[in-house]
């Protein structure tokens, strides 16, 4: 049998001890001070106003003074499910249009770490609200999970078409007295290059005129001695 001589080793623990315990105890308070300052950042999205409605729709309490709360209609419950799931269309658009430009920031250094941790969080709370109201799409109707967000996106991508058609009818009226405009600013400009050339082709002529005279009048006249030479002709 081998004697071990605890004394030797009883540093070498110690210290492997200590070591660990120092380990532990600085991971958790790093763990700790990062959820504390996640939790405190600034949401990446506002208030989900859709899920509120929907929840409040869901948990409706009686007021002071009745015993019995007023049944919401399924029709109404649906309607309101489905308007979360449109503004959730919206908030995963918004995230897929900003999660290439983000990457590019934080490879430039241009941006700070605390954005990239309100959008990591972002992407986690939207990962949970898609499987919540999948949950409560088939819990209202078997099998409604699987075909609401194709809804959601027709809902929404008709929202965001009319919205964009609203937006050209408002401009319309000032696109068309800006073409008024400009189309009036090119016609005098037309007609001031007119009135140029015709004023150029005139001063052009008459030096021209001016030119014939002078070479008229410096013309010799026909002698007497070429008149009789005419005439012994005849």
């Amino acid at each position: 049998m081998f004697d071990i001589d605890w004394m030797s080793l009883a540093l070498p623990l110690a210290y492997i001890t200590v070591l660990g315990g120092s380990l532990y105890t600085f991971s958790t308070i790093y763990r700790k001070r990062k959820a504390s300052e996640s939790a405190n950042l600034e949401p990446w999205f506002p208030p989900h106003l859709q899920r509120n409605i929907y929840l409040t729709l869901l948990h409706m309490e009686p007021e002071p003074g009745q015993e019995k709360v007023p049944k919401v209609p399924d029709s109404v419950i649906r309607a309101a499910l489905l308007r979360r799931a449109v503004e959730d269309i919206h908030r995963i658009i918004q995230i897929r249009t900003s999660k290439q430009a983000l990457n590019a920031l934080l490879q430039r250094g241009s941006v700070g770490d605390d954005l990239n941790q309100r959008f990591v969080r972002a992407e986690k709370e939207i990962e949970e609200e898609l499987r919540d109201v999948v949950t409560e799409a088939n819990a209202l109707a078997p099998g409604w999970g699987q075909t609401i967000f194709q809804s959601a996106n027709e809902i929404a991508a008709n929202t965001m078409l009319r919205t964009r058609l609203e937006e050209i009818d408002s401009r319309a009226a000032a696109d068309k007295e800006w073409w008024d405009k400009r189309r009036e600013a090119i016609q005098k400009d037309f007609m001031k290059e007119l009135d140029g050339d015709s004023s150029t082709k005139g001063s052009t002529k008459g030096a021209s005129d001016d030119d014939a005279v002078l070479v008229d009048s410096a013309t010799p006249a026909s002698t007497p001695a070429s008149k009789k030479k005419k005439g012994g002709k005849k």
